[in-house]
C-alpha cells in the first residue's frame, strides 16, 4: 500500500514538473507575463515620431508597468513618468496645446505621446544612440552628456557597469531586457 502511494506521489510530481515546463515555455504564458497594453497608442506615437514601438513599450513597462496615475517620489507623472518641467518643455517644443499636467498624469494616450516625443528628442540629441538616450530618459540628458564627455561611460550597452548612478544602470538594463523580450514574443507590433 505504501509503495503504491509513493509511486502515485512520484508520478504526480513528475506530471506537475512536466506541466510547469510546458506552461513556462508556452508563448501564451510568456505573453501573459510580459503584456503590452495600450498597443494602439504606442503604435501611433511610435510611428508618428519614428521610434521603435518595442522601445516605447519597454520604457513604459520599466517606468510604471502600464499603470496611469502614478507619481514618483521625485515628482515624475503618468504612464511614462515625465517630470512636470519636462512636460512643459515638451508641450512647448512639440507645440502640444491644451494639455495639462493632469492629462499627463492620468491619460495614457497623452503620456505615451509626450514620452515618445521626448524619447525621439533624446535619441536625436545623442546622435541616434538609443542606449545613451534610454540612460538620459532616466538620469537626464545633462548627466549623460557629462559622462560621455568625461569618458566615465562610452554610451554602450556592454559597459553599463560604468554608469555612475546605480538607478540608471539598473533602469537601462531593465529597459533593454523588456525591449528584447517584447521583440522576441511579439513578431508584429
Amino acid at each position: 500500500m505504501r509503495r503504491r502511494l509513493r509511486k502515485k506521489r512520484i508520478f504526480l510530481l513528475l506530471l506537475v514538473i512536466v506541466l510547469i515546463v510546458l506552461f513556462v515555455n508556452s508563448s501564451w504564458i510568456a505573453k501573459w507575463m510580459y503584456p503590452i497594453h495600450y498597443r494602439d497608442d504606442i503604435r501611433v506615437s511610435a510611428t508618428n515620431y519614428g521610434v521603435d514601438p518595442y522601445l516605447v513599450a519597454a520604457v513604459i513597462r520599466s517606468e510604471t508597468n502600464y499603470k496611469t496615475g502614478k507619481e514618483s517620489s521625485k515628482g515624475a507623472l503618468g504612464i511614462m513618468q515625465i517630470m512636470p518641467d519636462t512636460a512643459g518643455w515638451i508641450a512647448e517644443q512639440a507645440k502640444f496645446t491644451n494639455i495639462s499636467l493632469d492629462d499627463v498624469h492620468h491619460r495614457a494616450d497623452i503620456g505615451i505621446e509626450m514620452g515618445t516625443w521626448y524619447l525621439r528628442s533624446l535619441i536625436r540629441q545623442f546622435d541616434n544612440n538609443e542606449i545613451a538616450a534610454i540612460a538620459a530618459y532616466n538620469a537626464g540628458p545633462g548627466n549623460v552628456r557629462n559622462w560621455l564627455r568625461k569618458g566615465v561611460w562610452d554610451g554602450e550597452a556592454a559597459t553599463t557597469s560604468q554608469i555612475p548612478f546605480g538607478e540608471t544602470r539598473h533602469y537601462l538594463q531593465r529597459v533593454l531586457y523588456y525591449h528584447n523580450k517584447y521583440k522576441t514574443l511579439y513578431e508584429e507590433f
